[in-house]
């Protein structure tokens, strides 16, 4: 999968590491995903698939911080809730949201096996282990949309590796080197500002 990696991505990790502004920063990241997403659905689905995502996205940031305690990198921590995340858009016909074709599920899964075999994480269940103990919200589906799938914000062909693109433009395999120290002002939702944003 292909991610751009910055500043901001290493300060949110040092925020949702740093209790004293852990929930503010993991709010922030949660209400920035699912505003990314809704503007890549359909508008006629995107209201209705608001809850759904806030809940998807919380879970995911606990997935994120599993990851990086099992010791995976900045980069692919973030790729694993990224897939986490299109496994279940395609579980709904969501294809228009996907960021990887319907035909590199399976590629991106056997990357990270092991981690996903851990804590109960298939293709049919993306959140295994790390789904609410009431699930999701529901929001309808489009299963229509798996047969002839259209997915126009999907990049195929980086299946192999995490691949990142920073704000140079360069494309880093593997991602970039984490900086000695993050500045978790950067991170979505800990400066004051932010946290007004509901």
């Amino acid at each position: 999968m292909k991610l751009h990696q910055n500043v901001r991505h290493f300060a949110s990790r040092a925020a949702l590491e740093t209790p004293v502004v852990r929930s503010a920063a993991k709010s922030g990241l949660v209400r920035m995903h699912t505003k990314i997403f809704l503007g890549k659905a359909d508008p006629e689905y995107a209201e209705e698939r608001k809850a759904h995502l806030d809940a998807l996205f919380d879970a995911t940031v606990d997935t994120y911080l599993r990851a990086l305690q099992k010791g995976y990198s900045e980069a692919e921590a973030r790729e694993i809730t990224h897939i986490q995340a299109n496994f279940d858009f395609y579980n709904h016909g969501w294809t228009e949201m996907m960021e990887i074709p319907t035909d590199e599920l399976e590629a991106h899964y056997d990357r990270y096996r092991e981690f996903f075999e851990t804590w109960e994480i298939t293709i049919d269940d993306p959140l295994g282990q790390f789904a609410p103990p009431d699930g999701l919200p529901e929001a309808p589906a489009t299963p229509e949309r798996l047969e002839d799938p259209e997915h126009p914000h999907a990049m195929g062909g980086f299946a192999d590796d995490v691949y990142v693109e920073t704000d140079d433009g360069d494309l880093v395999v593997g991602g970039q080197d984490e900086p000695a120290e993050a500045d978790i002002s950067n991170a979505p939702g800990v400066r004051d500002e932010d946290r007004d944003k509901h």
